[in-house]
């Protein structure tokens, strides 16, 4: 109905009503400035759905393809549905959008961007400027703390908590109940070799297991398993598998037995 050059320019709520290419549920609350736009940059259409009592603040900007639920909130100059674009991860994209689903009750603060195949569970929160790359889940009932970066095909749990300024690793996987301290850092590649398909290896993500906690400042090696229920100290380096309820620290972190 819309054509390639018009939607080249983002359209108002009004206008893509009409078209067919939004739906809004019952008792909605749209900023004014807020932006809707379905079209990617390969030129496809994507519809845009929101549910009941929906509220998107001031300076939002939903993609086509993002799905939210009932009683979610979209804060401040948030960005939902973002088309990746460009190499990234071994990758090229091509600027698609994706289906992006964001649950009932889920709280999306100012600032936060959340890129196309997202999904984020019931009643999440996501801190102000948190980043969630391609095709990233988040289950139901997390916190995700400010400034928080979670790199693409990351998957974490239900009744995780995740404190500010922490970075996640491609890939990683971050099972229900688990706790990660502030500045938490993760790596997923041993051989730091870039843009080299000949020599580049296949990436190695950490794993934290069910319910085990992260202290603030630790960095978290590639393939390392934190085990069930474990604790690791604030500033440790973990360079080796940490087994389920044991307690390590230290720079290499090691359990009090073997220091």
């Amino acid at each position: 109905m819309y054509t390639h050059s018009f939607m080249q320019a983002a359209a108002t709520a009004t206008d893509l009503h009409h078209a067919g290419l939004l739906a809004v549920g019952e008792q909605c609350t749209i900023h004014p400035s807020s932006v809707f736009w379905p079209q990617d940059m390969t030129g496809k259409l994507r519809p845009i759905v929101l549910g009941d009592r929906v509220v998107i603040g001031a300076g939002a900007v939903v993609h086509g393809g993002v799905r939210l639920g009932s009683d979610a909130r979209i804060g401040h100059r948030a960005i939902v549905g973002e088309p990746e674009y460009g190499y990234a991860v071994r990758n090229v994209y091509v600027g698609a959008a994706a289906e992006t689903v964001i649950g009932s009750g889920v709280v999306l603060r100012a600032g936060a961007v959340l890129y196309a195949g997202v999904t984020v569970g019931d009643d999440s929160t996501l801190g102000h400027h948190v980043l969630l790359r391609t095709g990233v889940t988040v289950g139901s009932s997390s916190q995700l703390a400010a400034n928080l970066t979670v790199e693409r095909g990351a998957r974490i749990g239900s009744g995780v908590r995740c404190s500010p300024g922490s970075h996640i690793t491609a890939d990683t996987v971050i099972a229900d109940r688990v706790f990660l301290g502030a500045g938490v850092r993760t790596v997923n590649d041993k051989e730091l070799i870039w843009r080299d398909p000949a020599h580049e290896q296949p990436l190695r993500p950490p794993h934290f297991e069910y319910g085990c906690r992260v202290g603030s400042g630790v960095v978290v090696m590639a393939g390392i398993t934190v085990g069930a229920r474990a604790l690791v100290g604030a500033g440790a380096v973990v360079t080796r598998n940490v087994a389920p309820d044991a307690v390590v620290y230290g720079v290499p972190a090691r359990t009090a037995a073997t220091r």
